[in-house]
């Protein structure tokens, strides 16, 4: 009996907090708690791979504005980032026709409004900060969960035991902590689909991002370093599903032909294609359980704010977790756990009702509507003050 005991305790790891996801935003609580002094435990299904220079650019980018760069910067991933590759943008354009909003970084006394940075490569530089008192555990997930007054349970795959006072699910959309905690979710499908290409461009490192809205839905051109780019076309999710068939040439010709002449000849290197879908987590707190990032909420990625509003989870929850420590509250308060769920989830729900009315409408094929919409941004082009607080507030900076 005691050495069965005694093989039990082997088997289980005790940390103050367990974090399942170590992707972007788990990987940066990851390093943001760990500073505070708790013990976090990372679980992850695989390491990110070491980057290697010569390695072709990965289809999954994110577009990270200032706060989330600032913040990377505090963790010290940014000045790693920077040995790897990552283009800048000082431009960021929309329109529709020949109507077109054009915001600029010098017009809120920036260099720049953000970077166009590869997913795998954040990642690889947050786990370049990974340090005691920080375990990771890999090739494992978690199967089963329990949380009462003493903490929460959790049994592993191969079979290890953790506990923990506090469970952070920063695990994707298909959250198996959300799952596991019996949290709902509310949303739907849209009824479009996302083609992301890999190209070479004829012309040197871009310093713009920009956005043409058509009927069919957006196609946006996103600069990558050197003469490359992301190119992400939306539209039917029959019409995407046709296109990802085409052979390679083909589907170059289709980026050619579907996209403004500016574009030029590219050269397709890589593409892939996925559908849209909006969720929001029903609660984000539940006892000791708190989700964050594409866990909680996913969003039309219409502005590329995905990663941004993981983030701003992430740096919320962070402070919430001080606070308490600093106050000698219990790391689990729940006073201080609903403040963060009231927050995130009142300014995801916002953003999220933005993108779907941009969505609907410049997805209403009409002349009229069409002649209005430029109007209206031709009038937004000229309006100084309201221009300048829509830049800074697609920065990540407060307007208030």
């Amino acid at each position: 009996m005691r050495e069965k005991q005694d093989k039990k305790m082997q088997n289980l790891i005790t940390s103050d907090v367990v974090i399942s996801g170590g992707g972007m935003v788990g990987a940066a609580l990851a390093v943001a708690l760990s500073r505070l002094g708790l013990s976090i435990t990372v679980l992850e299904r695989q390491a990110p791979a070491p980057f290697e220079a010569q390695s072709a650019i990965d289809l999954r980018v994110s577009s990270l504005n200032l706060r989330s760069e600032r913040w990377l910067t505090e963790l010290g991933a940014w000045q790693n980032l920077q040995q790897m590759r990552l283009c800048p943008y000082q431009y960021l354009q929309a329109g529709e026709g020949k109507a077109q909003l054009r915001f600029a970084a010098s017009e809120i006394g920036e260099r720049h409004l953000g970077h166009i940075v590869e997913n795998n490569l954040v990642q690889l530089a947050l786990w370049q900060q990974f340090a005691e008192p920080i375990t990771v555990l890999t090739d494992c997930e978690i199967t089963a969960l329990r949380q009462d007054e003493q903490g929460v349970d959790l049994t592993l795959s191969d079979d290890r035991k953790l506990h923990c006072q506090l469970l952070i699910g920063a695990d994707g959309a298909q959250s198996k902590v959300r799952q596991l905690a019996r949290i709902g979710t509310a949303g739907w499908q849209y009824q479009q689909a996302c083609l992301v290409a890999y190209v070479d461009t004829p012309y040197p490192q871009q310093d713009i991002t920009w956005q043409q809205f058509y009927p069919s839905g957006p196609r946006a051109f996103l600069p990558l370093p050197g003469a490359q780019a992301s190119l992400v076309w939306y539209d039917e999710a029959a019409k995407v599903k046709q296109l990802a068939a085409l052979s390679p040439r083909a589907l170059e010709q289709a980026f050619i032909d579907a996209f403004p002449p500016e574009l030029g000849a590219i050269k397709l290197k890589g593409s892939a294609w996925f559908p849209l879908a909006r969720m929001q987590a029903q609660q984000y707190v539940k006892g000791r359980v708190v989700l964050a990032g594409d866990a909680a909420h996913t969003i039309n990625p219409l502005a590329g704010q995905g990663v941004n509003l993981g983030f701003a989870d992430a740096m919320l929850l962070v402070e919430q977790l001080a606070a308490n420590l600093s106050a000698g509250k219990s790391l689990t308060d729940a006073d201080s756990l609903q403040q963060y769920q009231r927050q995130r989830r009142m300014q995801n729900t916002l953003m999220m009702g933005a993108m779907d009315v941009i969505y609907q409408t410049f997805s209403r094929e009409s002349a009229p509507l069409s002649l209005l919409r430029q109007q209206g941004l031709r009038l937004a082009a000229k309006a100084g003050m309201a221009k300048q607080l829509l830049t800074k507030y697609a920065v990540g900076n407060s307007v208030f």
